[in-house]
């Protein structure tokens, strides 16, 4: 019998779409990986927080390693943390680096707070972003536009997983520290980025 769970989006699929489809389609459909200085290090940054466990103090109870789903939108993963401010969950995601110019962070973060919010059955109005670099927390508000971004990059992780499918290789700037970039080699193909590779398939007939 199928593992009900195989159909499911792992929650790191968001960011890794987020930040190149074609990240996304090498890790979650060809299964390959490969690390890196900065991979290896936000491994080590995340041991404390992936292993399941508990503490309360005055107000406040923290849960690390919290699994997460959502049938609705079909996702499965883990919160590194998970602050509970009476009955409100708050979920902290920590990162090796600093805050990004672009959205992945954030999506990722969201769409651990749609999780909790059909978990528990209560509005998760905000979190936070914890970066290594700068042990600093940046809060996040999950406004309708953030909503609909994530949504939306849901619906793309679900597309992209289901036609199994790698895209072809482009050229962004995250393409700079990633891990699998010899693996993609976006530099020896003919689509220097992103808005070239669109624009082609755009004007094709």
């Amino acid at each position: 019998m199928e593992d009900e769970d195989d159909d499911l989006i792992p929650l790191s699929a968001i960011q890794h779409y987020t930040v190149c489809p074609r990240q996304c389609a090498l890790i979650h459909i060809e299964r390959q990986w490969a690390d890196n200085r900065l991979t290896a290090e936000g491994n080590v940054m995340h041991a404390v927080v992936d292993a399941q466990g508990a503490e309360t103090r005055a107000e406040l109870r923290r849960v690390t390693g919290l699994p997460l789903r959502c049938q609705r939108l079909r996702l499965v993963g883990r919160a590194d943390v998970v602050e509970f401010r009476g009955d409100t969950p708050f979920p902290v995601e920590h990162k090796r680096g600093r805050p990004k110019d672009d959205e992945r962070d954030r999506v990722q973060l969201c769409a651990q707070a749609l999780c909790l919010e059909e978990m528990t059955g209560k509005a998760v109005p905000e979190g936070a972003l914890y970066y290594g670099l700068t042990r600093r927390r940046q809060n996040v508000v999950f406004d309708s536009a953030l909503r609909e971004r994530t949504e939306a990059a849901i619906r793309g992780v679900a597309a992209l997983l289901a036609s199994g499918r790698t895209p072809p290789p482009v050229t962004v700037p995250a393409c700079r520290g990633c891990s699998l970039r010899d693996l993609c080699l976006p530099d020896s193909l003919a689509h220097p980025s992103v808005a070239a590779y669109l624009a082609e398939r755009l004007s094709e007939p």
